[in-house]
């Protein structure tokens, strides 16, 4: 069977975020290798495309890996991608769009490069299939010719739009998280399904929803289309790995999620998110201003994304939200406390430093996430 062809992906994961993106990869079987520029190569089934896209949570993409080999010129980039074994991925219409991503390599212009690698594709198409025009009109065999230090790696993207989108944010609120970022910052906490979870900074919805996801084993990539769908030769594995995701949900899950917000529109976008992702049923959302928030629980977990920057906030408004933050986390001090900001002074205003920080990238914001953890953690 075709779909059991050994191979070797590449799964991409946003900078900071690559060993939660491997451990990801290890929980579900595979033995990946280290990171290089955000690229984390995987030695895999071809079937495993589908799996790889259907439950990752902190990943970008998912790559097969088409050749690599080493290239200072453009003679050596057309030799070596038409060396390739083109004739068993493409069909003769496909549609290839290539793009070009270069680091330290000689060859750096990018439209130059994507145009000698389609017309090396084109060329063994054409040498194989006897064929003098390719119509492109059939499904999109998307390219990417990574050049990182004079070697260079031949991808085929399977996932299409990425991974963050699930398809249940419909619409989004302001300043919203992306939703693989929601997942690394849940796993990079100490919560567990077994820990009550606030949000007190909910918006529409992200954090909760993603964590009632993991609660319920609900794998991220069930409400979404892949390009992989269209290629052809993973229909198979794809129903066996979708039934099994489907499977694999725990319906009886128990969660103590909470979502607060102090705007009702956004609440009311969160709960329909919610509901579109199949996790209402896990999740309390309520209107209410951050400062009154509070629990009957002990020991839980706060990881949130609170506002930031002058399109939300005023600078003298943004040191007050902080400070009456750190009073209400002062009410839940058995409670951890997991925030995202790209704030510079968090610490100052909140009235306390973090026992420890890392940095994060909202799209291309650099943030920091200040991890407080509860006594005796």
């Amino acid at each position: 069977m075709m779909d059991e062809i050994a191979v070797e992906l590449s799964v991409t994961a946003a900078s900071g975020i690559e060993a939660v993106t491997k451990r990801e990869l290890k929980h579900l079987g595979f033995d990946p290798g280290g990171a290089v520029y955000g690229r984390i190569p995987v030695q895999a089934s071809l079937g495993d495309i589908a799996r790889l896209n259907l439950h990752l949570r902190t990943a970008d993409r998912v790559f097969l890996t088409i050749a690599e080999f080493s290239c200072q010129s453009f003679d050596e980039l057309f030799d070596g991608v038409y060396a390739a074994e083109w004739e068993r991925f493409l069909p003769a219409d496909a549609a290839l769009p290539v793009e070009a991503q270069t680091i330290k390599s000689k060859l750096y212009a990018h439209a130059a490069i994507a145009s000698v690698a389609k017309k090396a594709v084109l060329q063994k198409m054409t040498d194989r299939k006897k064929a003098v025009v390719f119509p492109e009109t059939g499904a999109v065999f998307r390219l990417r010719i990574a050049l990182i230090e004079d070697v260079a790696t031949v991808l085929l993207d399977t996932t299409g739009a990425g991974l963050h989108k699930r398809g249940y944010r419909t619409m989004v609120g302001e300043a919203p998280i992306a939703e693989n970022l929601a997942a690394a910052m849940l796993l990079l906490s100490d919560w567990t399904r077994e820990r009550a979870l606030i949000d007190p900074f909910a918006g529409s919805g992200t954090l909760p929803v993603e964590a009632a996801m993991m609660a319920s084993d609900t794998a991220p990539g069930l409400f979404r289309s892949f390009a992989f769908e269209g290629f052809g030769w993973l229909s198979d594995a794809y129903r066996r790995q979708k039934e099994q995701a489907l499977d694999g949900i725990d319906r009886s899950c128990k969660a103590r999620i909470q979502g607060f917000d102090i705007n009702p529109k956004a609440i009311s976008l969160a709960v329909r998110h919610a509901e579109a992702a199949g996790v209402r049923h896990l999740i309390h959302f309520g209107t209410q201003d951050m400062r009154e928030v509070s629990s009957r629980y002990r020991g839980g977990t706060v990881v949130t994304n609170p506002p930031y920057g002058e399109r939300l906030l005023k600078e003298p408004e943004l040191q007050t939200l902080y400070r009456d933050f750190g009073k209400m986390m002062r009410r839940l001090d058995d409670w951890s406390l997991f925030v995202i900001t790209p704030y510079p002074r968090f610490e100052r205003y909140f009235g306390k430093k973090a026992d420890k920080t890392r940095k994060l990238y909202n799209a291309q914001l650099e943030c920091r996430y200040y991890c407080y953890y509860k006594k005796g953690d």
